[in-house]
């Protein structure tokens, strides 16, 4: 995966929220984990979501659309 990506980490209550967004594309992904874990841990948990998610999109038929077509 080419490009930047932007991690960013919330603490709400008892978890942390962990978000990963290609900067190049905007695609985003979220993963909820424990405030205790290292913060390496989860960055890596989250960033390989964003490969997985981008790849399975990527695997699609026919380009990538938003929206509802009419």
């Amino acid at each position: 995966m080419a490009g930047d990506i932007i991690v960013e980490f919330v603490r709400i209550g008892n978890m942390l929220k962990v978000s990963a967004v290609c900067a190049r594309t905007g695609r985003e992904v979220s993963i909820a984990g424990d405030p205790k874990a290292p913060r390496a841990q989860l960055e890596k948990i989250a960033i390989d979501k964003l490969k997985y998610v981008m790849k399975k999109d990527a695997a699609q038929v026919g380009p990538a659309q938003r929206g509802i077509v009419i």
